[in-house]
């Protein structure tokens, strides 16, 4: 990949989560050449934590001088800060990069994690070949990326792409208020005791998780299927605004969820055909994901690498 420019020959790119650390190491040739992953605890503070997991990277992935660091929440490039957010309050105002730079020495480049996702899978994963593309997350938010020409196109002030905002019925419900792994759960919790069959009825429902609930799809449980088909609808009318305004080439969805096999795309296709002007929509080619949980660290070094 000739826009490497670390003089180490590698890219090193890392995700901040609520719940834990990805780190991904891309080699000169553009392939990812190891992972990295440790758990956040609640106990100390976000960037403590990440100078350290940082400085214990190069025991795996050896010397690399600058990093990518891709956040939930909304990025300030002009002032190098995270703006606001709402799944890391303490990463609100903070200037990570600096942070990063005094107790480790390394040139950090803080991102958005859906833009970082949405850049690896256009250059290594799913979006591959394509020239505009749009990208959405489901994890425990849900996110979206616009690819244009080969560029993240960021808007007027930096925040295009907030997905999860999209309304998406009467009321004016927000698309993460439904589809974000959280209210997923949520959703889950409020009917399951409606449906004696289901096996979810067996677990502890405070303890439920988004994997248990992609568990038991998996396994033909109906009314897990149930709510995770209604999930991809909820997200498939969101998409079908971006069909209809931007006829966008390619769409990739990834995130958490998309482990249900195509139990969650189906049912988005489904919607977005339903609700989408259809000269748009028979051109526009809706897909997985490539990268999984791999997704946000890779493009972060891969973006890192060129600044």
């Amino acid at each position: 990949m000739s826009d490497l420019q670390d003089s180490a020959g590698k890219c090193v790119g890392v995700e901040v989560g609520k719940t834990s650390m990805t780190a991904v190491c891309v080699d000169a040739g553009g392939a990812i050449s190891g992972t990295q992953s440790a758990e956040v605890s609640f106990a100390e503070a976000s960037s403590s934590q990440l100078i350290y997991f940082l400085s214990s990277l190069k025991a795996s992935f050896g010397e690399f001088r600058r990093v990518g660091v891709a956040v939930p929440g909304l990025v300030d490039r002009t002032a190098h800060k995270v703006a606001f957010s709402s799944h890391i309050p303490e990463h609100s105002g903070k200037d990570l990069a600096n942070e990063i730079l005094m107790a480790t020495g390394l040139q950090a480049s803080i991102e958005n994690d859906a833009n970082a996702a949405a850049y690896a899978e256009y250059r290594l994963g799913a979006g591959r070949g394509s020239t505009n593309m749009f990208y959405a997350t489901l994890g425990n938010g849900v996110g979206g990326s616009f690819i244009f020409n080969g560029e993240i196109w960021r808007g007027n002030a930096g925040f295009a792409g907030e997905f999860g905002f999209v309304p998406i019925d009467e009321e004016g419900t927000r698309l993460e208020e439904v589809a974000s792994s959280p209210n997923i759960i949520r959703r889950t919790r409020s009917r399951i005791h409606q449906d004696s069959t289901s096996s979810l009825i067996d677990l502890d429902e405070k303890a439920l998780t988004i994997a248990d609930i992609v568990a038991a799809a998996n396994a033909e449980d109906d009314f897990a299927k149930l709510m995770l088909e209604r999930t991809g609808r909820y997200v498939g009318t969101g998409i079908a605004s971006v069909i209809n305004l931007l006829n966008i080439e390619r769409i990739v969805v990834g995130g958490d969820i998309m482990q249900a096999k195509n139990l969650v795309l189906d049912a988005v296709i489904e919607r977005a055909r339903e609700l989408s002007f259809a000269p748009s929509f028979g051109s526009t080619t809706i897909i997985e994901g490539e990268l999984g949980a791999n997704a946000a660290a890779a493009g972060a070094a891969l973006l890192a690498c060129q600044a």
